[in-house]
C-alpha cells in the first residue's frame, strides 16, 4: 500500500498549471539539440532556493578571488565574469572558466537540494570542453561529484540538469576538468530545494513533460557516492540506478516521442562509461565475450536515432545487461519494435525496465556472472505507459491509460511464445523488485493502473 501524499497532490496542481503553456517542441529541442549534454528536464517547483545569473558584478582577470554576487560570495579560480560579445550569456554577464578552473559557492543552502540546472556553452570559437558539478555537505571540507561529466560542444547555451536528494546544508562547485586554454561559459545556475513532498523519490520534485524520469524514481536512487548500489545517473538519453556490486543497472528509464526517431545509424560503439565515479568498476566492451549472453540494451539503440550522439550514448556498457540471445533478440526485441510502432502511430511512451534476480541461461548454458563479476539476471522486466501526443503528460494519465508490463525469463525458451505471453501487472513487478513505480501519478489512478494486466 502506497502512502498518500496530500501535499504532493497540491504541489502537482501548481506544477501542472505552471507548465500548461509549455510545448512539446520546446522540450524536444533540448533533447535533440546539437549539444547532447543538455538534458530534457523541466525540474521547476514552487521553491527555488538559489538562482544566480552572474549579473551586476565584475571580475576581469583569471586570478583567484572572491566575487560578491546576488546569491552570495563565490570563489573564482582561473575564472572571471565575462561580458564580451563572444561570451555566451543570458543578460549582460556569465562566468567564464579556463584550464581546470573552478567556480565555488562560499556559502551554504540550508534546505538541501533536489535539483540543479546549469546553462553552459563554448566561449567564442574555442573547442569543446568537459566539466562537472560537485557538492559539499560540510561547508567545503570535502566534496562529491553530482551526476555525470558534462561535455560542452555548442556555442549556444544549453541546459545541464542534475537530480539529487541532498538534505541539510549544501553548497556547489563547477569544475572544468578537460584542461587546456579552451574556455566555457556558465550561466543561470539554479537550485531547487529539498523541502517538497513529491512522490518520485527525487527530493520532492516532479519533472516536466518528456522527462526521462517523469513517472518517478522507483528505488529512491541518489547521486550520493555512498549509495553505490543505488546510484542515480542522469543522462540526456535516459536515467538509471546503477549498482556497483552487480556492475549493471538496477533500472533504466526513458521517454520516446516522434522527435527521438530519426535516421542516425546504429553506432555499435560499445564502451565503458567513464563518467562512473572514480574507483568503481567499468564493464568493458568485450565483457560478455564467449559467455553465451548478449550485450542487451536497456534503453534501445533504435529509440535514440535522432542524432549520432544520442544513438552512441545507448552503447555505454552500464546500459547493458547479460541477456540470453532468445530473450534479447526475439521477445525483448519484438516488444521494443512494437513500442516504436505506438510512437509512430501518434503516441509518446514512458518506459522503465531492468533485471531481476541472479542466474540465467544463455547459448552456452547457465551462469550467475560473466566477465569480471557482471551479474546475469534471472529475469528481465519492463513497464511502458502509452499516452497520445500532447502536453501536461502526468495530468493526461488516467485510469484508462494503457500500461504494458512484462516479466520475461532470461533463458533460451523465449521464442516459444510471443512477447504478449509474458504480460503481468505492475503490482507483480513491484512485489518482485521492491520498487515503487508510477509514483508521480495520483494515487487513486496509480493503484488502478498497477493492478491491471494489459490485454490489447
Amino acid at each position: 500500500m502506497k502512502k498518500k501524499f496530500l501535499a504532493f497532490l497540491i504541489t502537482g496542481i501548481v506544477f501542472l498549471s505552471f507548465f500548461s503553456s509549455c510545448t512539446k517542441q520546446e522540450n524536444a529541442d533540448v533533447r535533440i539539440s546539437s549539444d547532447k549534454t543538455s538534458i530534457n528536464r523541466n525540474l521547476k517547483t514552487a521553491i527555488v532556493s538559489l538562482s544566480e545569473g552572474f549579473e551586476n558584478a565584475s571580475k576581469t582577470a583569471y586570478t583567484t578571488g572572491a566575487v560578491s554576487l546576488a546569491s552570495g560570495s563565490w570563489n573564482f579560480n582561473d575564472a572571471l565574469i565575462g561580458n564580451s560579445t563572444t561570451d555566451r550569456k543570458n543578460g549582460s554577464n556569465s562566468a567564464r572558466i579556463r584550464n581546470i578552473g573552478k567556480v565555488t559557492m562560499q556559502f551554504n543552502l540550508a534546505s538541501g537540494a533536489s535539483a540543479v540546472q546549469v546553462k553552459h556553452a563554448k566561449f567564442s570559437s574555442d573547442a569543446s570542453s568537459t566539466w562537472e558539478l560537485w557538492m559539499s555537505a560540510n561547508s567545503g571540507t570535502s566534496w562529491s561529484k553530482v551526476g555525470s561529466t558534462v561535455s560542452t560542444t555548442s556555442t549556444t547555451l544549453a541546459t545541464a540538469s542534475f537530480t539529487l536528494n541532498q538534505t541539510g546544508t549544501v553548497r556547489f562547485e563547477i569544475r572544468k576538468i578537460s584542461g587546456g586554454t579552451n574556455r566555457i561559459n556558465i550561466d543561470d545556475f539554479t537550485v531547487t530545494d529539498n523541502t517538497g513532498t513529491g512522490g518520485g523519490g527525487g527530493g520532492g520534485t516532479v519533472p516536466g513533460d518528456n522527462d526521462n524520469m517523469l513517472l518517478g524514481n522507483p528505488s529512491n536512487a541518489t547521486s550520493d557516492l555512498v549509495n553505490a548500489n543505488n546510484y542515480l545517473m542522469v543522462k540526456p538519453q535516459y536515467c538509471m540506478s546503477y549498482s556497483n556490486a552487480k556492475h549493471t543497472t538496477n533500472w533504466t528509464s526513458w521517454h520516446v516521442f516522434s522527435g527521438d526517431l530519426g535516421s542516425a545509424a546504429r553506432q555499435d560503439d560499445f564502451r565503458p562509461d567513464l563518467t562512473l565515479p572514480t574507483g568503481w568498476y567499468e564493464a568493458t566492451s568485450t565483457e560478455f565475450s564467449g559467455s553465451g549472453f548478449d550485450r542487451g540494451h536497456m534503453c534501445p539503440s533504435a529509440d535514440r536515432t535522432s542524432t549520432t550522439a544520442n544513438n552512441s550514448a545507448t552503447f555505454l556498457m552500464d546500459n547493458m545487461i547479460p541477456q540470453s540471445p532468445k530473450n534479447n533478440q526475439v521477445d525483448w526485441a519484438n516488444l521494443e519494435n512494437y513500442t516504436r510502432t505506438l510512437v509512430t502511430a501518434g503516441n509518446e511512451v514512458y518506459t522503465i525496465c531492468g533485471p531481476a534476480g541472479q542466474g540465467g541461461t544463455g547459448s552456452g548454458g547457465y551462469a550467475t556472472t560473466v566477465g569480471n563479476g557482471v551479474v546475469v539476471p534471472a529475469q528481465t522486466w519492463k513497464i511502458i505507459v502509452v499516452i497520445p501526443n500532447g502536453n501536461g503528460d502526468i495530468s493526461r494519465i488516467s485510469s484508462s491509460t494503457r500500461v504494458i508490463a512484462v516479466l520475461m525469463p532470461n533463458n533460451q525458451t523465449m521464442s516459444a511464445q510471443p512477447w504478449g505471453y509474458y504480460r503481468v501487472s505492475v503490482d507483480a513487478i513491484e512485489s518482485l523488485t521492491g520498487y515503487d513505480f508510477l509514483a508521480n501519478v495520483p494515487l487513486a489512478i496509480q493503484n488502478t493502473l498497477e493492478a491491471k494486466v494489459d490485454n490489447l
